[in-house]
């Protein structure tokens, strides 16, 4: 029996119909068809098999938990299901573009040390777009502080992930995509196809909104850890995001201002701290 060369993994719950067709549609209108399509479904007491199974492709391999376990073991479950080579990252709302596993197996195949690979991606219906950065290191210096790859939008090589024995860590959720990234930075490369291939869908269920503070609380200790272990990425990562400017009056230093993403700090002839401002509320300068 010839293996997919692709496993698409969707976990699902209580997707509300409209939705769940539209993101299943879009894995199954893909130019790229050599791919096995695994659903799990993590509400046994409100399935979407009836949805699922009204679509007759046999690349669907539609499973059910016996309970509900939660995302990110569900996630793990799903992983160890899939027999392809690469793992195309997937939710259950969103909305593939039909290039999209195309264009991520033919990048991977192309470059064997690159782990993960996703893409620019439009938020919808905001019609706001994410544009993150191709090369491997830009993309590792930002993952000191944000997540610099849109998860759903991702493609994983597998055999990284097992060689390297990483799966998701529930003791992260609901950041387990961030730190799955982080724990691969020094076991591969990243890159983004600076194309939009996804479509990431917004409303008032994304997971963001609903656990903000547990996903704060997890992000904080994320931070922690990739700060020290990647102490001169985070440096490099200062470095870029932070602005010197100098004040003379008379030819002669009068005031040092450092502006970096989250504070503003002035010094009195460069080197009497004066005035120290926190940005949260400010935007970054263009």
């Amino acid at each position: 029996m010839t293996m997919p060369k692709v496993s698409v993994l969707m976990p699902v719950y209580k997707t509300q119909e409209e939705h769940l067709r539209q993101a299943i549609e879009s894995v199954l209108n893909q130019t790229y068809t050599d791919f096995e399509f695994l659903i799990l479904d993590d509400c046994p007491d409100d399935t979407r098999e009836d949805i699922v199974k009204s679509y007759q492709d046999k690349r669907i391999k539609y499973s059910q938990n016996e309970k509900n376990l939660g995302i990110t073991p569900s996630r793990n479950k799903l992983i160890d299901m899939a027999q392809g080579e690469y793992l195309a990252v997937f939710d259950h709302d969103d909305i593939s573009l039909p290039e999209r596993f195309a264009k991520q197996v033919a990048y991977l195949d192309a470059n064997k040390d690159v782990g993960v690979v996703s893409s620019w991606v439009d938020c919808f219906p905001d019609e706001n777009k994410l544009y993150f950065p191709s090369d491997d290191i830009e993309i590792k210096k930002l993952l000191t502080d944000i997540c610099s790859l849109v998860h759903p939008a991702s493609m994983i090589r597998k055999s990284v992930l097992d060689k390297h024995n990483l799966r998701y860590e529930e003791e992260f959720t609901p950041s387990e995509d961030y730190c799955l990234w982080l724990r691969l930075i020094e076991f591969t490369k990243f890159h983004n196809i600076q194309e939009v291939l996804f479509k990431y869908r917004l409303h008032l269920n994304n997971t963001s909104k609903n656990q903000h503070s547990k996903m704060v609380a997890a992000t904080d200790k994320l931070h922690f850890w990739v700060r020290h272990k990647y102490s001169t990425l985070y440096q490099m990562y200062i470095q870029d995001r932070t602005r010197v400017l100098k004040v003379k009056l008379f030819g002669f230093p009068l005031l040092k201002i450092f502006i970096t993403r989250n504070k503003i700090k002035v010094y009195l002839f460069s080197f009497f701290p004066c005035l120290s401002i926190n940005r949260k509320v400010l935007s970054w300068p263009k």
